[in-house]
């Protein structure tokens, strides 16, 4: 007889399915699937980051990959239960594959797999060093020739890369590299980080000094080291930028401040990369089988090109620069843009007492931060989350388990409720004249931050000011020109002007690609970042996952890493996997790698 509690739904299907796949019975497997099913596969099945949708796909994969995957002993994973809420029966998973063991998260609706997600979480043989792999941290007995911890980093620095060359090179020592250079120091790949800044935190120190975290800290978390329980829930940039540094020095990571990448190739017969930088005044070639841009969204500024800006006798510079308000009090300054740093610069130059005027040109989509809090992240990443038990590796695998497809689905609802309960703000908002958006298809803040990186505001002050008319506002115009002493907009208004900071954005990381390696490099992998979803600046065809990231592209050896907090900490254990895998000559046969639809 059938059990119909939960668990019991949850170990017979996956029995089913472990049966059908051990025999090779690969219909049969499909047919426990819905029709309208999603196989989200994070490298376990693939070797890639990819979304099977419907059952065709599920078959095609499962026909290219399940006899070289063999899957087996799909089970309720270590301790957890399977809950059921709405008809829909849900619960973390467990199962081993050839090479790995993998752990992830399935749906049931009406007795067949709706969603499953299938994660690698360690290769056999290649575990990292933690509960009882431990390392001893000291050798025991009498050794004559014996060395301390500290002589043997101070040995390996001196080595890496000048007497022995790394495996793995990171372009960009941000939060992003430094969280994959952890993991890949845990799996034992030699691995230099290259950052042109001098200490690592400085990409968040040098920011505008009002910059802190939008995103709450249960959210945030780096690998292996969470913050303290007494962090703020929105850290400031310099408290990040501290962090950031101690991580990478307790974590003994191999970096190299103060030192930049000028060019690299890549040599097709010897599968390997030439990469030439320059660290305290002298070129150095490193010769590493696998490269890694982590430069990332936020890192290559998107400058415009104005009538007169040479002309222009005021200081002007882009967001990225700019130092802070406390020289342009009494002072007139012009914002061009309305996205996350133009609100926070406009509100700290009101602060310090500048006459300043956001320039919107195209409508943002703005929420208030506790709205998004409470109605948007609460469920998975806050402090009741934590209390209910769901620990930031649960949050990020229930995160991931909802295809890119549908997601917006279940945005939406949640933005519907958050305009309901903040109409009078947003009433007030479009008052003084700010142009509103809730993303293509009113699915909110993340859905437009994974279609674009760009086009919000959480807001965490300035929208009131914006609203009340503290900081002006010009709304639905363009920059004409700029003259020696204003900015001219494409209605007439001309705006006196001491100061004007660019907050236009940041170009795509393909653009570093073509800067270090090559234009033809750059188109040969295609756009980075975006789903495809055919809405604004997110060109069609549908991809399914982001473009580019964190897995294989069109160039050998060649990958992309980045994102916020969240994606760098979950996404960096599927990049090291991979480059572990390919280091100590593992097969891995990449399914279903990216077409290119859009050149760099």
């Amino acid at each position: 007889m059938l059990d119909t509690a939960p668990n019991g739904k949850v170990t017979t299907l996956l029995g089913q399915l472990g049966d059908a796949l051990s025999a090779g019975d690969i219909d049969r497997a499909v047919d426990l699937f819905q029709t309208d099913c999603y196989w989200r596969d994070l490298i376990a099945f693939t070797w890639n980051i990819k979304t099977m949708e419907g059952k065709d796909q599920v078959r095609d994969m499962l026909t290219a990959r399940l006899a070289d995957t063999k899957p087996s002993h799909w089970r309720i994973a270590d301790g957890e239960d399977a809950a059921e809420t709405d008809g829909i029966v849900e619960c973390f998973i467990q199962f081993d594959t050839a090479l790995a063991r993998g752990v992830g998260h399935l749906r049931i609706k009406d007795g067949r797999i709706w969603t499953l997600l299938t994660t690698m979480a360690e290769l056999k043989g290649f575990e990292e060093p933690q509960g009882f792999q431990r390392p001893m941290g000291v050798k025991h007995g009498a050794d004559p020739s014996r060395k301390t911890w500290k002589e043997e980093r101070d040995a390996e620095a001196a080595e890496l890369g000048i007497t022995r060359q790394p495996y793995c090179v990171i372009i960009g020592g941000g939060q992003g590299g430094i969280a994959l250079g952890a993991r890949l120091r845990q799996l034992g790949v030699p691995t230099i980080i290259i950052e042109k800044n001098e200490r690592p935190g400085d990409s968040w120190r040098k920011r505008y000094k009002s910059l802190c975290l939008h995103d709450p800290v249960w959210y945030d978390h780096l690998p292996y080291l969470p913050f303290p329980p007494n962090w703020p829930v929105f850290a400031p940039k310099d408290k990040i930028g501290d962090w950031l540094e101690m991580y990478t020095k307790v974590m003994e990571l191999n970096y190299w401040g103060s030192t930049v990448c000028k060019r690299a190739s890549y040599d097709d017969v010897a599968k390997e990369w030439t990469v030439v930088v320059e660290r305290d005044g002298q070129e150095i070639t490193l010769k590493p089988k696998q490269l890694v841009l982590a430069t990332g969204m936020s890192a290559k500024p998107n400058m415009p090109k104005f009538e007169g800006m040479d002309v222009f006798k005021g200081d002007q510079h882009h967001s990225s620069q700019h130092p802070g308000p406390d020289a342009w009090k009494g002072k007139k300054a012009v914002v061009i843009g309305s996205n996350n740093s133009a609100h926070d610069i406009c509100a700290a130059l009101w602060e310090a007492g500048a006459d300043v005027t956001m320039v919107q040109r195209s409508s943002t989509h703005i929420v208030k931060s506790d709205s998004l809090m409470e109605l948007g992240l609460a469920g998975l990443y806050s402090e009741q989350a934590v209390q209910n038990g769901i620990t930031t590796a649960k949050a990020d695998l229930i995160f991931a388990s909802l295809p890119y497809k549908i997601l917006h689905e279940f945005q939406i609802p949640i933005y519907n409720a958050i305009r309901e309960r903040d109409a009078e703000f947003y009433k007030r908002l479009k008052a003084a004249g700010f142009m509103l958006d809730y993303g293509d298809d009113d699915s909110g803040l993340f859905m437009k931050y994974l279609r674009r990186g760009s086009g919000y505001y959480i807001d965490v002050g300035a929208s009131e000011l914006v609203a009340d008319g503290r900081i002006k506002l010009k709304s639905g115009v363009d920059v004409e020109r700029l003259t020696e002493h204003s900015v001219i907009l494409s209605d007439g208004t001309e705006l006196p002007a001491d100061l004007v900071v660019y907050a236009t954005g940041y170009g795509s990381m393909s653009g570093w690609a073509a800067d270090l390696i090559s234009k033809e490099v750059a188109d040969k992998v295609g756009k980075v970042w975006g789903l495809g979803s055919d809405t604004r600046k997110d060109p069609g065809p549908w991809e399914g996952e982001q473009r580019n990231m964190w897995k294989p592209t069109q160039q050998e050896g060649l990958w992309f890493h980045g994102g916020n907090l969240h994606q760098s900490r979950h996404y960096s254990q599927f990049l090291a996997l991979q480059l572990k895998a390919r280091m100590e000559g593992l097969p891995t046969p990449v399914y279903g790698l990216q077409q290119v639809h859009h050149l760099g």
